[in-house]
């Protein structure tokens, strides 16, 4: 089914559109910049926009990708805050997936979970239910984790059958403050 958009709405729903890749763009000083400069391709099964809500949902094999940057989900809602901006974009699926190459020397960031919510006013991702980051042989797993853009902090939270886990390749640990050869 095709949902046709008169003009009144088209800017709302672009605007959303673009939106969505906040998830991973949004912290273009993180990113690589010629990712910003790429084109944005959107696909997935249906698309509604509801203008009264400020909601916007994709749903059915959803897949973002926008120069390396890409996020796959079974569903992804936008919402939108009093201003009409983006206030959240949440992905879900059995596996949420999104990855991107941060610099050009490092290799892909990759991350995953059952619930991926990224809240554009505070800056924080939240990735709950099974929730694994890697990145250059390094990872962090646990039950959700938290990653202020703005900070650069992270917390993981594990659970009695699903504990914290963090991996650290041997190369990575010797420039830590205090480690030894």
């Amino acid at each position: 089914m095709y949902q046709v958009l008169n003009t009144k709405y088209r800017s709302t729903f672009l605007t959303q559109l673009l939106g969505v890749a906040l998830l991973a763009v949004s912290a273009s000083s993180f990113a690589l910049p010629s990712d910003r400069n790429q084109q944005l391709s959107l696909v997935a099964d249906r698309a509604t926009y509801n203008e009264k809500t400020g909601i916007t949902t994709y749903t059915g094999n959803v897949v973002i990708e926008q120069g390396t940057m890409k996020l796959q989900a079974d569903s992804i809602v936008a919402t939108l805050n009093s201003q009409r901006e983006i206030h959240t974009i949440t992905a879900k699926g059995q596996l949420a997936k999104f990855q991107q190459q941060m610099e050009a020397n490092k290799g892909l960031a990759r991350g995953e979970a059952q619930s991926i919510v990224y809240n554009a006013e505070t800056g924080i991702i939240t990735l709950t239910g099974n929730a694994y980051l890697y990145q250059n042989g390094s990872s962090i797993r646990g039950n959700s984790l938290k990653y202020s853009m703005n900070k650069g902090d992270v917390e993981a939270v594990g659970s009695a059958s699903n504990r914290v886990q963090i991996i650290i390749p041997p190369s990575s640990s010797k420039k830590m403050p205090g480690a030894r050869d």
